[in-house]
């Protein structure tokens, strides 16, 4: 009974643009800020802080940049991982050789991937669909070929760029409960202003380009603008996902850690999650993050009855049944769940 916004009258402006107008939605946000604040960093251990948590918060704030792309502005990639490896790169260059404070250099990095996504989409003025995605299909390869090959950047074919301590404000970050606040923090401030994008001007303006390019482009929506900047704030995103999950998890640059197949995954996280959603980006990496470990743990106890070809590929597998079931089942995915749920709950007990 408290689900309801029966009676929940907006008596100003600042009520009627609410994010989240209902009540219950106000107290469940709170509840998830009390957990991932203090529930979480006093009960989990190191290994889950610094194994799952941090790169759950990074691939999130990732798929959250492509959704911006694909899911609201309509412009398919498939080369979202190389845009993590540039802002990977740019922050640790900007932090380890040039001495720039560390949250400068993680919005460098994010900035200098910004504007390598904005070059890449230009081919999306001219082009759409299935050529759009070979494009950025060819910006991954582009991309991994400078970063490889360009010594001053990352030290020539399979050079490793070590991660230095990192200092904030004159607190070192040597602990995983630091580096989770960090990246939750970071988290937190890049979610509230995509929240708000999606909802004013530019967000329908990517969503009229979305369902129907011609017709936004009639009623005054500039394309060339818009689409430009779907791929620098989707870019941007994924630049800082990639400085954090550099800096704080695998604390080191390798391009292997950034190759074609975390594109796929990236795809696949907001495809299970729910394209143009917010909540989505994180169902779609909570999955993708948890399900190896339950899988993992699964086997342990099936080992000894399951072949070793099946081990060696069962998350691939299970990985890419999972996106032809939500395509066929549910193609706006968990999220769309949740929100079904969410009208249930509107009119329950009284179906009318």
């Amino acid at each position: 009974m408290l689900y309801r916004e029966c009676g929940n009258f907006k008596d100003s402006y600042a009520k009627d643009m609410a994010i989240f107008p209902i009540p219950l939605d106000r107290w469940g946000l709170a509840v998830m800020l009390i957990l991932a604040f203090l529930v979480i960093p006093n009960m989990a251990s190191d290994y889950w802080l610094s194994s799952i948590m941090i790169p759950f918060y990074c691939f999130s704030l990732a798929a959250l940049g492509l959704n911006f792309l694909t899911g609201y502005a309509g412009q398919v990639s498939i080369g979202h991982a190389a845009f993590m490896a540039v802002g990977a790169y740019a922050s640790l260059i900007l932090y380890g050789r040039y001495g720039i404070p560390l949250l400068p250099s993680i919005l460098g990095g994010g900035i200098v991937s910004s504007a390598v996504g904005a070059v890449f989409g230009i081919p999306s003025l001219r082009i759409k669909g299935f050529y759009l995605a070979v494009s950025t299909l060819a910006a991954q390869f582009v991309i991994e070929w400078v970063l490889t090959h360009w010594k001053w950047v990352s030290g020539g074919v399979f050079g490793t760029i070590d991660a230095p301590d990192l200092h904030v404000f004159g607190w070192i970050l040597d602990s995983p409960i630091k580096k989770y606040y960090l990246v939750l923090c970071i988290l937190v401030f890049l979610v509230v202003v995509g929240k708000n994008l999606v909802r004013g001007q530019l967000g329908r303006n990517w969503q009229a380009i979305r369902d129907m390019d011609v017709a936004a482009e009639i009623i005054g929506v500039s394309l060339f603008r818009y689409k430009l900047i779907a791929f620098a704030v989707s870019s941007f995103y994924a630049g800082v996902a990639g400085s954090l999950v550099t800096l704080c998890y695998y604390g080191a640059a390798n391009i292997e850690e950034f190759n074609l197949t975390v594109s796929f995954h990236l795809l696949g996280m907001i495809i299970i999650g729910g394209m143009g959603t917010i909540l989505g980006s994180f169902f779609g990496a909570g999955f993708m993050v948890l399900l190896p470990i339950f899988i993992n743990q699964t086997l342990l106890t099936f080992m000894e009855r399951v072949p070793s070809d099946l081990r060696a590929n069962i998350e691939l597998i299970v990985f890419g049944g999972l996106i032809v079931f939500f395509l066929i089942v549910e193609p706006y995915g968990m999220a769309r769940l949740w929100h079904t749920i969410k009208d249930k709950m509107r009119l329950w007990p009284f179906p009318y």
